[in-house]
């Protein structure tokens, strides 16, 4: 199905449910505080099951936070709860957060990675979902949801983020599309001299675009292979984005 179809039927479907639930009580209470919110997450993370996730940016948490919120995630995990997560392509930037990921999906919580903007969200079971009031990262404040509808929607919407979202064990993170410009040439075969004369760019610069490149695909350097191959193959087997 084109994606553009299947997001305009779900904003027109998003529409329909509020057309609905005119003066009729939704369950929906607003969370000003930061903590209450935490709170509220940390109940309903005790008796739920399973939990969708999707976050836009990396967790601002550091040091022994970052630490204790990583073990009570592994902690769920091991008491069985199902975990999927969505994660911007821009965390994985950050090589701390990006360790961070790798280690909670090889613990079972299941990320994938996209490149459009995402919104914050937490939907546990069918029970409950969580966005923020105002969506701007780290803002404070969330609306707690358990009307079923929405929360039908909301699930929708995740689900077919998720089925268009690539592994996080992909070898790439995210490609610039200058990169992917000079992927494309080198997989023509051509020099990096003749790249540059191509996208009208210096020498030097195509050469900081290849390493940067190989960085990213985490391809190092060794006497036995040759990157630009690798590179070449990455990209032809379409996992270079």
């Amino acid at each position: 199905m084109d994606e553009s179809v299947s997001l305009a039927q779900l904003a027109h479907r998003l529409e329909e449910v509020v057309g609905e639930l005119r003066g009729i009580p939704v369950d929906v209470e607003r969370l000003e505080d930061s903590e209450l919110v935490r709170q509220q997450i940390a109940q309903a993370t005790r008796s739920a099951g399973e939990l969708r996730a999707m976050h836009p940016v990396g967790s601002p948490e550091k040091g022994r936070q970052e630490q204790k919120s990583r073990r009570s995630v592994l902690d769920v995990l091991r008491d069985g709860m199902a975990m999927r997560t969505i994660v911007h392509a821009s965390v994985l930037d950050d090589p701390r957060k990006a360790a961070r990921i790798r280690e909670l999906h090889a613990a079972g919580n299941l990320h994938r990675v996209v490149d459009e903007p995402i919104q914050q969200l937490l939907v546990f079971d069918r029970a409950v979902a969580f966005i923020r009031i105002t969506p701007v990262a780290y803002s404070p404040g969330a609306l707690m949801i358990r009307q079923q509808s929405l929360i039908t929607i909301l699930i929708d919407l995740f689900e077919q983020t998720w089925a268009k979202a690539r592994e996080v064990t992909e070898p790439t993170h995210r490609l610039t599309p200058r990169e992917r410009e000079v992927l494309a040439l080198i997989a023509e075969g051509r020099s990096n001299g003749a790249i540059a004369r191509a996208l009208s760019i210096t020498e030097a610069a195509v050469g900081k675009h290849v390493a940067s490149v190989f960085v990213k695909l985490e391809l190092p350097a060794t006497q036995d292979d040759n990157r630009r191959v690798l590179a070449v193959l990455a990209y032809l087997r379409g996992a270079a984005r």
